[in-house]
């Protein structure tokens, strides 16, 4: 018995394969070796399809004498038929479209051709033996081939495809069938499926190439996971996607792939499966789905990734220790950077090395003035930027070699490779995984980030970091945009705010980038920064890429040249220290060294290393305002070490400006009052004043402050306040009334701005005490006149009810025009004098108070007042009044 078969779960370009090679085999059985995809089930069971297949199930394998097998080349890929092709005596011919990989089937015939597809392979068989296809079969053999191509838009496509398609569609092919089978509409449990595999979608750069690999469980099998797949490539839009789905006691992988250099088939095979080079299955029975996609991602990066060299693994700008140190400056030296090694150099080349243990132990002998080179080791070897990886390996892990230096031709040393580098970049993903508050420098989770900028970023912004990548390549530097940015990028809020970092010399690429633009820079030369003044007036932010140490706790760091990991190392939490590589050997690529984009998916705030609230303790403030601008919670430990430094009383040591900046900040936030009771729950208010609360009392005075801004937002578009003065003014206001002196002192010390709102804020309270019942528009002209609308703003806030109604009036009311000018007094006979003030006020509180509503009352009332009565001849003209009449 001859009989066609094909690949586990068939498509219809197995389908086409398998009809087609019964033209060539007459008479022959058609018999599926597993399962058919939903859409061919679907054909197979339409009354107008005649295809003579049978099933499986009682097929009596001994009966086999030539076993046809299409668009397959293995013996794992025909299941329970491997035995029959394995049985002596049987014939097996292979007809496949897959020449670059050898077949492990044992064969007596082979047609296999580089395709797109295995129909047309057939396609050309039929035609070089003259075969006339009837209507039908050129309908199914075209929607073998526009499956299996995409449409002939697959870089696997060959010219002899379009030519299969030409012939088809002469022989009969409807493709109004065909596009109505190859375009369906997903179900129900495969939106259900999709949605899972999009929360469970990983992207990275392996090699080049962008792969995402997307894992989920699903509830009960789901038919046509390749329709579901299709879906989210053209939603990711990726190089190549892998889909590894749970269902019920197996899991199923389907890999397509756009590029040439990764073969979709080839890494399906490494988990049992197979395909061609833009498509690719698998049923995976041996593995949990977490071991499936560790497994997957191995061999992505085995067949993918381009060999290691030194310059890949250093790090440029090391610390780095002078010939002519001692044992005591080196220990600081480690003890400030928190490095265990350091090289030691004499004009710039490596003499040796010198580490923490040696350090410590001349120390404790006493030797702390003695030239730390005459502890250094100096048996270590060098290595060149474009030495293998596996050399460096073999110096770490089987010399022992702690630090690996990196020089140049002449001996000068560029950069540094460290034992965790390599353990980080050699040893896969188990080493990436950041260490929960630890200062291990490890190799960074790359992930090209270009789709995402440019489906949330503006044209002109992406045009901007174009530039800047242009900038820094002219240098020879790489060039990042870091901190917050990249967060918000990641959470779909995209910032303006653009802060590039640059490895080498941030001042001079600044310069560069500048020119480019158009605009200026503005260089800070202690700090190694510089800012850009654009031509519209915007500013950009550049720095060099630094490490910082605190010469005690709380102080401003002192800040050294560095590279991009120490660079982010010294930021406040892990969802601030990414970057993104905007040149250099990964254009677009995220960084993530500390596990960021964990932290960002679990919702934690997370800081970097033990001792971050001790060096810098404005990070706890920082902390709370992130919490509730992103719904975050901090981590466990972080807010026990935040906890820590409220007890050892640390905040006492930052400056009355920096404190009050933060809270500046938090008031800042479009909701400051969920903030405000969470530094209240930290014991963090009292560090603003012992006591300062936000008890009940406060909190309910907040919530009228914001009712009365979004009032006067909505009434008065035009009259824009800053809402953070009112809401300053808000929370300290029950503490100025019982310190007022406290409070003048507080906000005196900070910044000049507040001395202003200090003083909006005692008139205020001033008012408040005067008045009784509903003040008049006049009486709060006088008292506010003077003061800014948030002082007026916060006073009806402050105010009981009729209060406020009187000051939203006044306000009102203080947009009208004055009836009268200065000059209008001077006209009517007035002498230059206080008197001519005096009138225009109390003319101006008797239009306010509604006394009054028309120049001619207003006339009148001044001479009154001027005692003018007598003088209407000396009225002036209607020009003299150039606000209005």
């Amino acid at each position: 018995m001859i009989v066609i078969t094909t690949h586990l779960n068939a498509d219809f370009d197995c389908l086409a394969s398998m009809v087609a090679a019964l033209r060539l085999y007459p008479g022959a059985t058609l018999v599926f070796p597993g399962s058919q995809e939903k859409s061919v089930r679907e054909y197979l069971q339409n009354p107008g399809v005649a295809v003579p297949w049978r099933r499986l199930r009682g097929f009596d394998m001994n009966q086999v004498t030539t076993l046809v097998v299409v668009d397959a080349s293995s013996l794992e890929r025909i299941g329970p038929f491997a035995q029959a092709a394995l049985k002596p005596g049987v014939e097996t011919h292979i007809y496949d479209h897959h020449p670059q990989r050898a077949a492990d089937l044992p064969h007596t015939r082979a047609v296999i051709r580089l395709r797109g597809a295995t129909t047309t392979v057939f396609t050309e068989l039929l035609r070089e033996r003259g075969v006339e296809l009837t209507p039908g079969e050129a309908t199914l053999m075209m929607l073998g081939l526009y499956e299996d191509t995409g449409a002939l838009t697959y870089v696997s496509v060959t010219p002899e495809d379009f030519d299969a398609g030409r012939w088809l569609l002469s022989q009969g092919a409807d493709m109004t069938q065909v596009a109505a089978r190859l375009s369906r509409e997903m179900s129900a449990a495969q939106v259900e499926l999709l949605d899972a595999l999009l929360k469970g979608l990983t992207r990275r750069v392996v090699g080049g190439v962008d792969v995402a690999v997307a894992q989920a469980t699903a509830p009960g099998y789901v038919a046509d996971l390749s329709v579901v797949a299709g879906k989210l490539m053209d939603m990711e839009n990726p190089d190549a996607l892998f889909t590894i789905a749970r269902m019920e006691d197996r899991l199923h992988l389907v890999a397509r792939s756009r590029v040439e250099t990764l073969d979709a088939g080839a890494a399906a095979g490494r988990l049992g499966g197979g395909g061609h080079p833009t498509a690719g299955s698998a049923t995976i029975r041996d593995m949990t789905l977490p071991q499936a996609v560790e497994a997957l991602w191995a061999a992505l990066e085995e067949m993918l990734e381009q060999p290691l060299r030194a310059r890949d693994l250093m790090t440029t700008h090391p610390i780095t220790l002078d010939i002519s140190a001692t044992v005591a400056q080196a220990a600081a030296l480690m003890t400030r950077f928190d490095i265990g090694a350091a090289p030691v150099l004499r004009d710039n080349a490596v003499e040796g090395v010198i580490t923490r243990a040696i350090v410590e132990k001349a120390l404790f002998h006493g030797m702390g003035g003695r030239p730390a080179a005459e502890f250094m080791l100096t048996e270590l070897e060098t290595v060149a930027p474009d030495t293998p990886a596996r050399r460096i390996e073999e110096l770490v892990l089987g010399q022992r070699q702690k630090l690996t230096p990196v020089v140049d031709a002449a001996g000068r040393l560029v950069g540094l490779v460290t034992r965790g580098m390599v353990l980080g970049k050699l040893y896969g993903d188990s080493l990436k995984k950041p260490a929960a508050l630890s200062g291990e420098r490890r190799a960074p989770m790359r992930r090209d980030v270009q789709g995402i900028m440019r489906e949330v970023l503006p044209p002109a912004s992406m045009e901007l970091l174009g530039q800047a990548a242009g900038a820094a390549d002219e240098l020879g530097a790489a060039v990042y945009v870091a901190g917050g940015f990249v967060r918000d990028l990641l959470l779909r809020a995209p910032s303006m705010d653009i802060d590039l970092v640059v490895e080498g010399d941030g001042i001079a690429v600044a310069q560069r980038l500048a020119a480019r633009l158009g605009g200026r820079a503005h260089p800070h030369e202690k700090f190694k920064t510089a800012v850009i003044t654009l031509p519209d007036g915007r500013k950009l932010d550049v720095a060099t890429a630094r490490i910082e140490y605190y010469a005690h706790p709380a102080a401003l760091p002192t800040v050294e040249m560095s590279a991009i990991r120490n660079d982010l190392y010294r930021r406040d939490f892990s969802i601030n220290a990414m970057a993104i590589q905007l040149n250099a050997r990964h254009p677009w690529a995220l960084i993530d060294f500390f596990g960021g984009q964990t932290d960002l998916k679990n919702h934690a705030l997370r800081v970097l290393h033990t001792l971050s609230f001790v060096e810098d303790p404005t990070r706890a403030f920082r902390g709370v305002r992130f919490e509730w601008r992103f719904g975050f919670d901090m981590g466990k430990q972080t807010l026990a070490l935040l906890k820590s430094a409220v007890r050892n009383e640390l905040f006492h040591r930052l400056s009355t400006e920096r404190i009050m900046g933060e809270l500046i900040l938090i008031l800042k936030e479009r909701r400051p009052a969920g903030a405000l009771r969470r530094l209240r729950e930290l014991d963090l208010l009292r560090f603003f004043h012992p006591a300062l609360d936000f008890d009940a009392g406060t909190q309910r005075l907040f919530e009228r402050a914001e009712d009365v801004l979004a009032w006067n937002a909505l009434t008065f578009p035009d009259q824009p306040v800053e809402r953070w003065r009112v809401l300053l003014m808000t929370l300290f206001g029950g503490l100025a009334a019982e310190k007022p002196d406290d409070v003048r002192k507080l906000f005196g010390a900070s910044r000049k701005a507040l001395g202003k709102t200090s003083a909006d804020m005692m008139s205020a309270l001033a008012l408040l005490k005067s008045t009784r019942g509903e003040p008049r528009p006049s009486q709060l002209h006088q008292a506010l006149e003077r003061r800014s609308r948030e002082a007026a703003l916060y006073f009806a806030a402050l105010a009981p009810d009729p209060a406020r109604a009187a000051v939203t009036g006044y306000l009102a009311a203080a947009r009208a025009p004055a009836r009268l000018t200065g000059a209008d007094i001077l006209q009517m006979g007035a002498p230059p004098s206080a008197l001519v003030g005096e009138v225009l006020r109390q003319v101006r509180a008797a239009q306010l108070d509604g006394r009054i509503s028309t120049r001619d009352q207003a006339l009148a009332l001044a001479r009154r007042l001027a005692g003018l009565e007598g003088r209407e001849g000396q009225e002036p003209g209607p020009g003299s009044n150039t606000l209005s009449s």
